[in-house]
């Protein structure tokens, strides 16, 4: 998603111009988007502490700021300075994160982000993003120039099937329908899954919803209407269970007496061998796939 990252925030800056901070990270990758930004394209170098505070100063001079580097880096190692300087002001700074989840495969944990939206969202003014696909991009980038407050974008890879036309951008989207369950995924993964479930047939496969928001919004309707009428519920997602999508929609569920008939939760298990591989080793490991989310969702249930 990164190139097109890149597009959105070149066209946004002839418009609405901005200042990127990058921590020494984008080579082969931000070069037309420094050629067009010029000066106000920093590189702080490796001091991500020192780069969420620079950034909210120039927020609090009244500048909208982009803060860039690998997702762990951006929200993990600067941590104090995005709750006291940023969060707890409430200035409109974008943290974006490249490579959630495992997307940085073999180069092991220092690399990938498992708990960034948790830990984020627990913050005062925070709200996250994550793309499940990269022309979601262009209505988010406007979604977060329009919000006079702190966000975080997480972004991954583009896993859309060929020839597949997902439905406008929303919080919530429902990609495919079936009868055999509710899969709710967030972000990236939606496309990872939707490449096997769209191969089987309605009667075989679950509904699939792509969540790209955090705290979650409001329950669809349409879900809550499906619950209602005892269909199962799993959300699948590359983030630990703590302060997940799983646990804030158990929560949702609970607040409004909404009580699915099965209730799962697919995700990140951390490193169960030991081992680092790719971002697919990696959720095979957690089960983040569609045979083993397919087998949850069976269990217990009678042929008919």
């Amino acid at each position: 998603m990164r190139k097109e990252f890149t597009i959105q925030m070149c066209a946004l800056f002839e418009k609405s111009p901005f200042i990127f901070l990058t921590g020494d990270l984008g080579f082969k990758a931000f070069e037309t988007l420094r050629d067009v930004m010029k000066n106000k394209f920093i590189n702080t170098g490796i001091a991500e502490q020192n780069m969420i505070a620079v950034g909210a100063g120039l927020c609090s001079r009244g500048f909208r700021v982009f803060v860039y580097s690998i997702a762990p880096f951006c929200y993990a190692r600067p941590f104090e300075q995005i709750r006291n300087d940023v969060c707890h002001h409430a200035l409109p700074l974008t943290l974006v994160g490249n490579g959630g989840g495992y997307g940085y495969g073999v180069q092991g944990p220092s690399h990938h982000a498992l708990e960034d939206y948790g830990v984020l969202t627990t913050l005062q003014n925070m709200k996250a993003y994550i793309p499940a696909f990269a022309k979601d991009l262009n209505v988010i980038v406007q979604h977060i120039i329009d919000r006079p407050l702190p966000s975080y974008l997480r972004l991954g890879r583009c896993e859309i099937p060929a020839n597949f036309q997902p439905p406008e951008y929303a919080p919530w989207r429902q990609l495919l329908k079936g009868d055999a369950g509710i899969v709710i995924c967030v972000g990236p993964l939606a496309g990872s899954l939707l490449g096997d479930f769209i191969k089987m047939k309605p009667l075989e496969r679950p509904d699939l919803w792509a969540l790209c928001e955090l705290p979650i919004p409001d329950i669809p309707k349409q879900i809550i209407e499906d619950i209602a009428i005892g269909k199962r519920l799993l959300v699948a997602e590359e983030h630990v269970s703590r302060g997940s999508a799983g646990e804030m929609l158990a929560y949702m569920c609970m607040k409004i007496g909404l009580t699915p008939a099965a209730f799962f939760h697919h995700h990140a298990q951390g490193y169960p061998s030991k081992l680092y591989g790719s971002q697919n080793f990696h959720r095979a490991e957690s089960r983040l796939d569609a045979v083993d989310i397919m087998k949850t969702l069976s269990q217990g249930q009678t042929k008919k």
